[in-house]
């Protein structure tokens, strides 16, 4: 694995100053150039090409030598521009990190004990936890239906995307939702990438419908965290970010119950 990472490192390196100038805001590269960089360099190729660039744009951060590139404030990432085509782009830093000093609101947990036994801290695992109690629909207020896991589709300008699950929601008045939602697993970060690329979906694939992004993370085994994003000026921000406990319904205290109907605001 490290082998692989530092061949990973390497490559993505090498194409990078290969095409970078003082003082750009994007720098663009095409698949091949990493069967050309490994091939001048003598960097045995990996069996997934696509693997390398996925890497950096959803699991890893950029080298040393990318960052230090970027002004104060600014990061580098990586944006699909079309087929087998990607574009280093400086954006505001944003770093999408649970806020430990949020409240966190207990939710009876409705998972099937047999699912909950065989469950693992993973993605998988989080999105059936979202889906059985009904997170969605507590956390944006809408009714949700599970859609489709695992879209994998195209967009035009971008190429392929995927995204882990998407909810269809409406809402009393009749307005319809979409809501991607992206499950992040052990160490795994929220990225600015996928979040933006779950926008596009929204508008390219669901254009009758309201865009809602969320991701969810674990927070510990027993609390999810939610978020829902906007795009501003400045990139994609947070727009809502909840910690919901599951515990049994023993757990859950009168006191408590109490103290979320005063610190709610009435729904009229």
């Amino acid at each position: 694995m490290a082998a692989s990472k530092n061949r990973y490192v390497t490559l993505i390196e090498s194409i990078f100053l290969k095409y970078y100038q003082a003082g750009a805001t994007e720098v663009a590269f095409r698949r091949e150039d990493i069967v050309e960089v490994a091939t001048l360099l003598n960097v045995t190729l990996p069996k997934n090409l696509g693997d390398v660039i996925y890497s950096f744009r959803y699991r890893t951060a950029l080298p040393d030598a990318i960052i230090e590139k970027a002004p104060a404030g600014y990061a580098w990432i990586i944006r699909a521009t079309g087929r087998a085509q990607y574009k280093f782009v400086l954006t505001k830093e944003a770093n999408f990190l649970p806020n430990l000093n949020l409240a966190k609101t207990k939710i009876p947990d409705a998972t099937p004990g047999i699912v909950s036994r065989y469950s693992f801290d993973d993605e998988q695992a989080l999105l059936a936890k979202i889906r059985y109690n009904r997170l969605l629909d507590i956390f944006t207020g809408v009714t949700c239906y599970s859609l489709q896991n695992h879209l994998r589709t195209t967009l035009t300008n971008i190429g392929q995307v995927e995204t882990d699950e998407v909810y269809i929601g409406i809402d009393r008045q009749g307005v319809h939702y979409v809501f991607p939602v992206q499950a992040k697993g052990g160490t795994d970060k929220i990225g600015a990438v996928q979040i933006e690329q779950d926008f596009a979906v929204c508008a390219e694939k669901y254009p009758n419908t309201v865009g809602r992004p969320i991701a969810a993370q674990f927070l510990d085994n027993a609390t999810i965290v939610l978020f829902e994003f906007v795009l501003t000026d400045e990139g994609v921000r947070i727009a809502e970010e909840r910690h919901y406990q599951l515990v049994s319904p023993d757990e859950l205290s009168n006191e408590e119950i109490a103290e979320y109907r005063r610190r709610s605001s009435p729904p009229f």
